[in-house]
Parts: structure tokens; C-alpha cells; sequence
């Protein structure tokens, strides 16, 4: 519990350096892989143009444009994953923060509530039920929301694993038969 303004400073300060350093992580990580994938994007590129070069004829370049789009498309797939758990990732490790924050404000809050509440004057019960109404409403309305927020976000992994695996099932159908995209 804060008894000092200048421990609910330090609180704050150190939740802000908790914030930024997971949020610089997440986007140092989020870099690393950018530079990893062009990397294998102009690697791949190169490899490709060197295989089409030696096609014989445009049903060959046909063919081996096919046979190369499929892995393409698995790489794009892998980097998309990448991107989402690191997304994923980050938002959890300031979530589990922010819920933590929050539970040790409102057992602040609560206790010094309760402390001046206990100092009341006589006649003030409807008050006092009043504030404490208050108090259970605001943390109802808090747990709601982070409720509805949790949904939201399964919603949104489940429609993008549905979107993967629909987009590998249609690199399956587009690679050369005995090629299989996995």
C-alpha cells in the first residue's frame, strides 16, 4: 500500500520503464525479423531468377513459376506467425502488467477507502454504502471490459489461424502435383 506520494510516483515510474522496455523489445524483435526476411526475400529472389533463366521454354517457365510460388507463399505464412506471436507476446507481458497494476491499485484504493470510510461521521452509512457501491461497480465495469478485451483478441487469432490455414490449403492446390506445399 502507498503511504507516500512519492512511492505512488516510483509505482508509476516503474510501470512506465516495464511499458517501454517490453514495447522496445517487442519492436527490437519485430526488426530482427524484418531483417531476416529481407534477407531471405532477395536470397530466394536471386535463386529464383537464376532457376527461371535456365527455363527452356514458357511452359517450363510456367511450370517452375509454380513450383517456386508455393514455398514463397509458406514463407510469407512462417513471417506472418512470427509477426503475430511477437504481437502476441508483447500484448500478454504488458496485459499481465496491467492487471497486476490494477489489483494492487484497487487494494490501495479499497484500503484507504475503507480507512476513511471507518473515520466517517455518525449518520453517514448511506454514503459510506455509496461509495462502496461505487467502488464494486468501477472494478465490475473494469473486469468487463478486460473480459470483452480477451475475447476480441481470441477472435482475432482464431480468424487468422482460419485465414492461414485457408491460404496454405490453396498453396497445396496451386503447387505441381507431386509438389506438395506443407
Amino acid at each position: 500500500m502507498f503511504t507516500k506520494p512519492e512511492d505512488f510516483a516510483k509505482s508509476g515510474i516503474n510501470f512506465t520503464l516495464f511499458f517501454t522496455n517490453t514495447a522496445f523489445d517487442g519492436i527490437e524483435r519485430l526488426a530482427l525479423l524484418n531483417l531476416a526476411a529481407a534477407r531471405s526475400v532477395f536470397e530466394t529472389a536471386m535463386s529464383n531468377f537464376t532457376t527461371l533463366l535456365g527455363a527452356k521454354d514458357v511452359q517450363s517457365f510456367v511450370n517452375l513459376q509454380k513450383e517456386l510460388a508455393a514455398p514463397s507463399i509458406e514463407k510469407g505464412l512462417e513471417y506472418s506467425r512470427n509477426v503475430i506471436s511477437i504481437a502476441a507476446e508483447t500484448k500478454d507481458k504488458i496485459a499481465k502488467e496491467v492487471e497486476t497494476k490494477v489489483a494492487e491499485t484497487n487494494a490501495t484504493v479499497s484500503g484507504l477507502v475503507e480507512k476513511a470510510l471507518a473515520s466517517a461521521p455518525a449518520g453517514s452509512e448511506v454514503a459510506v454504502a455509496a461509495v462502496k457501491t461505487a467502488i464494486k461497480s468501477a472494478n465490475e465495469a473494469y473486469e468487463g471490459l478486460n473480459k470483452a478485451a480477451k475475447q476480441a483478441a481470441e477472435v482475432a487469432e482464431a480468424s487468422v489461424a482460419a485465414a492461414t490455414s485457408a491460404t496454405l490449403k490453396a498453396a497445396n492446390v496451386a503447387a505441381p502435383k507431386g509438389k506438395k506445399a506443407a
